[in-house]
């Protein structure tokens, strides 16, 4: 593995880490000039929060970088494919490529590559969303950067 970051789901985290966060933006916004004050409203110690402070933060719009990476199964339909590609298109994703294999058993895979840098959603509900599209069988972010 190289870098010393990963990118981790938040539900398998401890929820104190989320709290940390909270703390940090009850004091940056002016909404509390103490910590004391802040981290007693989140339900934390203040050791917690000064142990995690510098190693906790959410991404922010470039920090998620400008490419998502999906794999779907897709229903072998009349204008499935049209279907996907135009709510990615209403989300201002910029489709990169498509890689569609032909379809066994009615259903084929689907692999799309696009741009998210100015994406309405985040990547990971876009999966959520095209999941609810009828034709899409299984959704699931393969990569982002």
């Amino acid at each position: 593995m190289n870098g010393k970051f990963l990118v981790v789901d938040k539900s398998i985290l401890p929820d104190y880490l989320e709290k940390v966060i909270a703390v940090r933006n009850l004091l940056e916004e002016g909404k509390l000039q103490s910590v004391s004050e802040a981290v007693k409203i989140v339900g934390i110690s203040r050791s917690t929060y000064y142990k995690y402070k510098d190693f906790v933060f959410l991404p922010s719009d470039n920090a998620l970088g400008k490419k998502a990476l999906i794999s779907l199964m897709v229903s072998h339909k009349k204008g499935a494919l049209s279907e996907i590609l135009n709510f990615l298109s209403s989300v201002n994703c910029n489709i990169i490529t498509i890689n569609q294999n032909i379809p066994i058993n009615n259903v084929a895979s689907v692999v799309i590559s696009f741009e998210i840098a100015s994406a309405t959603l985040p990547p990971e509900d876009i999966v959520i969303e095209l999941k609810k599209i009828d034709c899409v069988k299984m959704s699931r972010l393969l990569a982002f950067e």
